[in-house]
């Protein structure tokens, strides 16, 4: 008889991140259905006993290890080259699935053949009656590059009353539990190595709409996410991070048609975000605009070429829609 392969691959991504692993990899091994998924450890050179522990505590879990901390993007796209599954399941290592998330994902993705990726529904392992606060219920983007959920725009969390508990396209899925057809994150160049971390995933999902796939959520499927593992909220180098990679985020993906006019006020809001943290005296953050703009004049180069699409195109101004028109929900706009 011919051995079953699980369809997909659910890859944790670790770096120093035992804690992490004693907490949460239980919950995914009990609810992820061996075979539809099997559960993989990736480890980014951790130096804190990680693989030590995971071979003595799960020597059921396959460890993929790295020679080094490749970052987020980099890690991910090592990893999904070592397997061979239909699909793969980018996983946060703070994440807790609950019981039966894997199978209406997979559901989704085969009847769907026009679906390059997708998440589940994310809620607040910490407040779970809360949407979590990295893609909620699908990310979408404005049309100035800035990203908002289903369920969370800037920082106004929704509490989930099931409001949002219909399949639909999305502009991104987030990177916390994301789902994607293995041969189209090659095709597509996997995550950017040199976002390292932050937004790659909404690059990535981009690529993956100009090249005529969608982009959907799944809230059938639910998990639950820590969230700030190792960049908590409002740390600088995340702050920095999210500058810089938005800038990219734009230049490499908007037609030159357009994109030289959001990358100008893109500036002029980044200046706004500037002029706050130095009203607030907070100056490393306000350092951290400043290094974000300095490196993307610096790696803006490297991006020679661009789409003819503006899948911006129609969008809304979120900005305007949550300060002036006081639209803090997604069903209020």
């Amino acid at each position: 008889m011919k051995e079953h392969h699980p369809s997909t691959s659910v890859i944790i991504l670790n770096w120093n991140g035992e804690d992490m692993l004693r907490r949460y990899l239980p919950a995914v091994l009990s609810t992820t259905d061996s075979s539809v998924g099997e559960v993989i450890v990736a480890d980014n050179g951790s130096t804190d006993g990680s693989v030590d522990f995971l071979a003595a505590e799960f020597p059921q879990v396959r460890v993929l290890c790295l020679d080094r901390n490749y970052g987020f993007a980099e890690g991910y796209n090592r990893a999904i080259s070592m397997v061979d599954t239909e699909f793969v399941v980018l996983l946060n290592s703070d994440v807790r699935p609950a019981s039966g998330w894997l199978g209406p994902l997979v559901d989704y993705m085969k009847s769907n053949p026009s679906a390059g990726a997708c998440q589940p529904k994310i809620l607040s392992d910490i407040e779970p009656e809360k949407f979590e606060y990295a893609g909620a219920c699908g990310g979408f983007l404005d049309c100035n590059g800035y990203p908002y959920c289903r369920g969370r725009i800037f920082d106004t969390i929704e509490s989930d009353q099931g409001q949002y508990d219909s399949n639909m396209n999305v502009d991104w899925a987030s990177g916390a539990a994301l789902m994607v057809r293995r041969d189209l994150y090659i095709k597509s160049g996997g995550l950017d190595a040199d976002f390292f971390a932050h937004m790659e995933e909404i690059d990535l999902c981009w690529r993956i709409r100009l090249a005529g796939m969608t982009v959907g959520v799944v809230p059938e499927s639910v998990v639950f996410h820590l969230g700030g593992g190792t960049l908590p909220q409002g740390n600088p180098r995340k702050v920095y991070l999210n500058f810089r990679n938005n800038l990219l985020l734009l230049h490499k993906n908007l037609p030159d048609c357009i994109r030289r006019r959001r990358l100008f006020v893109r500036r002029l809001y980044d200046t706004l975000a500037f002029a706050m943290f130095a009203v607030r005296m907070d100056w490393k953050s306000a350092g951290a605009v400043l290094r974000a703009h300095r490196d993307f004049r610096k790696m803006r180069s490297k991006y020679t070429t661009r789409p003819h699409d503006n899948l911006l195109s129609g969008h809304n101004n979120i900005i305007a829609d949550y300060y002036l028109h006081r639209k803090k929900k997604y069903s209020d706009l």
